[in-house]
């Protein structure tokens, strides 16, 4: 469970360094592009800038084009899980739509985490 810890830990500091990285580069493309197409390619470019950290710094795995070719699925459950958890906080819960995707994060950082520790990790080396 300490490595588990160690590893949420570094997952966490990775993403924020991502969340900078992408802000940068959305930053960056709107210089010459409308915001649109900048969020669109710095969305994208986040996924694999997250790839690289996540297997260099946090689970400390080998470069693989098929983990690549797999690791934008770990989004897209993310994306999902995300507006079911929104739909679920403000329809049946009442929780006010500026409140509830603060709550989102809560529920999909996990989620995140397990997900690209399952697609990046050899699975005997999972547990």
């Amino acid at each position: 469970m300490k490595f588990i810890n160690r590893e949420f830990s570094l997952f966490i500091l990775m993403g924020g360094i991502n969340t900078l990285l992408g802000y940068a580069i959305y930053a960056l493309f709107l210089l010459f592009l409308p915001y649109t197409i900048s969020y669109t390619l710095s969305y994208g470019l986040g996924i694999f800038i997250a790839y690289y950290l996540n297997s260099r710094f946090v689970f400390k795995t080998k470069f693989s084009l098929a983990k690549a070719a797999q690791y934008p699925l770990v989004y897209v459950f993310q994306y999902i899980a995300g507006v079911l958890i929104l739909r679920l906080l403000v329809g049946v819960f009442a929780i006010h739509v500026l409140i509830a995707p603060i709550i989102v994060v809560g529920f999909t950082i996990p989620l995140t985490f397990f997900l690209s520790r399952f697609i990046l990790k050899e699975r005997s080396r999972f547990y």
